[in-house]
């Protein structure tokens, strides 16, 4: 069975994208540890990147290059200074050198280099990316990865399989399982999801890493809400966030997040006032991750504002607390771990179903426990909210995660509340369709659904909107 930590499915990194970002920026690292394993990092002469498929035909727009170059030269993307980042890549391309791991420098031209095969799909999954280094001895080390979704990466024989060996006190393969595991326990799923955790980290760990992921949605949030301008890549696209802010607060004063915060709660609870914060929310963050700024994979950058957009609302609408914040973050984030093994979470193997959609399933699910749902409603929010992203394609246009992505974490996170009162009002043992089912309908339509439609941005709206597009 497969073990997944909450912390496996959040991910605190650098937008635009977690499969053609983030993905390949891990996967550059792993491959210079490989070269360190075999004893040859010193004997590295140069390094050529292939990119396959869904990386190569979107890669531009998603700064796949970009995240490659970053990788190779040392740049880790939890720490990295996110201001002046493209900057430092240009004064790469520029000297057409860079230092291999922040620490040697060898020749590296970009444009030669970083190799698109738009037409050539490695068969192991959509998004490949190899590495070969050239060494003094005139040998080469070579290997490929694959970059599966939400920040995720494997090799072709790590699937065949190197499971996580981990044994953990309520291995969860299924929402059945789950929910069994809380009656027989006579616990919240947040409490079995805890003693799986404390498995891996201890008490103070796992506090420590809650506390960082809300506070990186709280600081992410904030920041698209005071950040004006337009998007890179050259679609013009405006950032609207700020400018909805400042409508929504008025003349009310603050200096802080907290003082924000408080002087949100102390507004309009109108019905549309409260839609228009949540969609504020939700923009800003991704926002942001189409800016290369911070962000957190929930459960891929692409739909990385729809959680914290359920959050804010919680925290902002509902009274909630840090408690409660707590609860939402390790429901959800086995929720969507529930979708990692039983269908995906890559929009280049399911389209957006399988980011907005699990996104919205899993804020839905957080939110219904943070209300005070029993552990049967918060699985049929869960439910609910997929059943109504099946089918959703990602054609993103000029490969940008910009449109229509960004309106659609919007759209995810009002599900996602909807879902949540609706299974709130509910008797769960009248649903017709079970999480499980659901899940498993998602992966046959992920099956089903026309490669076009899988983040290549050779369909729907990306092939009926001109563009001319520059390096996001």
């Amino acid at each position: 069975m497969e073990a997944i930590s909450v912390f496996d499915i959040f991910k605190i990194g650098v937008g635009p994208s977690s499969s053609h970002t983030m993905g390949p920026w891990r996967a550059s690292q792993q491959f210079l540890d490989r070269c360190r394993q075999l004893h040859s990092f010193e004997k590295v002469v140069s390094v050529r990147v292939d990119l396959f498929g869904s990386l190569a035909k979107t890669g531009k727009g998603h700064g796949t290059d970009v995240a490659v170059i970053l990788g190779l030269a040392g740049e880790d993307p939890v720490t990295c200074d996110t201001k002046g980042l493209k900057d430092r890549v240009e004064d790469i391309r520029a000297a057409g050198s860079l230092n291999l791991g922040g620490l040697r420098k060898i020749a590296f031209h970009p444009a030669a280099d970083i190799i698109f095969h738009f037409d050539r799909v490695l068969p192991f999954h959509p998004n490949g990316i190899s590495f070969t280094a050239s060494l003094q001895d005139g040998s080469a080390i070579e290997e490929t990865y694959y970059s599966v979704g939400g920040g995720f990466v494997v090799q072709e024989e790590d699937d065949q399989l190197r499971v996580e060996v981990t044994q953990l006190p309520f291995p969860v393969q299924s929402g059945a399982q789950l929910a069994s595991y809380c009656h027989d326990e006579g616990e919240t799923i947040p409490r079995i999801v805890w003693k799986n955790e404390s498995v891996w980290r201890s008490v103070e760990e796992i506090q420590a890493g809650i506390s960082r992921l809300w506070h990186e949605f709280r600081e992410c949030v904030y920041r698209g809400c005071h950040q004006d301008g337009i998007l890179p890549g050259g679609l013009g696209v405006v950032r609207r966030a700020a400018s909805m802010n400042r409508a929504l607060i008025q003349d009310q004063e603050y200096s802080s997040i907290d003082e924000w915060i408080r002087a949100i709660r102390a507004g309009s609870r109108d019905f549309r006032e409260i839609s228009r914060w949540v969609s504020c929310f939700a923009l800003a963050v991704n926002e942001e991750n189409a800016s290369f700024s911070r962000v957190v994979t929930a459960p891929t950058n692409g739909a990385a504002g729809v959680i914290p957009a359920v959050l804010f609302y919680y925290v902002c609408f509902c009274d909630g607390d840090e408690r409660g914040v707590e609860d939402f973050i390790l429901t959800a984030g086995e929720i969507g771990s529930l979708f990692k093994k039983g269908a995906t979470i890559s929009a280049a193997m399911g389209g957006c179903q399988a980011e907005i959609g699990v996104s919205s399933a899993m804020a839905a699910a957080g939110l219904t426990q943070c209300l005070g749902g029993s552990i049967d409603q918060v699985l049929m929010a869960s439910e609910i909210a997929m059943e109504h992203h099946l089918g959703l394609t990602c054609d993103p246009i000029g490969g940008l995660v910009q449109i229509p992505c960004i309106e659609r974490n919007t759209m995810g996170a009002i599900k996602a509340i909807t879902a949540a009162n609706i299974a709130m009002d509910s008797d769960p043992s009248n649903a017709k369709v079970s999480l499980d089912g659901v899940i498993k309908s998602m992966w046959e339509t992920a099956l089903d659904m026309n490669s076009k439609y899988k983040e290549t941005a050779e369909g729907g709206l990306a092939l009926y909107i001109p563009v001319s597009i520059s390096e996001c």
